[in-house]
């Protein structure tokens, strides 16, 4: 892009400080007039997870997840004592 805009002020006999200039103020003009707004961003779609068997593994909450990280982490009845 500077490449183009370097060819564009040596084309117009312009320094590139001028046409830089030019282009901001143009820029600035524009946006003063109709305030642009950005569109609202559409939501991406979440993942769907399959098992090997091809059967959809639950989406689950936060709390769900916690539940099972510590189900798995928390000593165990069965685990026998050294």
């Amino acid at each position: 892009m500077f490449r183009e805009v370097k060819t564009r002020a040596a084309r117009e006999g312009m320094k590139l400080r001028e046409l830089v200039i030019c282009f901001l103020e143009a820029g600035i003009r524009e946006r003063g007039s109709s305030p642009a707004q950005a569109p609202a961003p559409t939501p991406t779609p979440l993942p769907v997870f399959r098992q090997p068997n091809g059967t959809v593994i639950p989406a689950r909450t936060n709390a769900e997840i916690f539940e099972i990280l510590d189900a798995e982490n928390s000593p165990s009845d069965e685990t026998p004592s050294r």
